[in-house]
């Protein structure tokens, strides 16, 4: 019998205001000064909260926002 296994998906998991909290502290505390970590981590917090609400909230695009806090960019600040 196969073992069905799934990606792990970090949002899944953040359910309070707390657990993001300290998600994100501790995102920031491991990046080693890694910007696209850290957008991962902020993307994984939206996702958590909502992207389409976020979206609305701030007037910017889905696309964009998931482009944005996806990792696979390098933001300069």
């Amino acid at each position: 019998m196969a073992i069905k296994l799934r990606k792990w998906d970090s949002a899944e998991h953040l359910k309070t205001e707390e657990d993001m909290q300290a998600y994100l502290q501790v995102c920031i505390e491991e990046s080693n000064g890694d910007a696209a970590f850290i957008a991962k981590a902020l993307g994984n917090i939206a996702k958590a909260k909502g992207m389409a609400q976020l979206s609305r909230d701030t007037g910017l695009g889905r696309e964009s926002l998931y482009k944005a806090l996806s990792g696979d960019v390098n933001p300069s600040f």
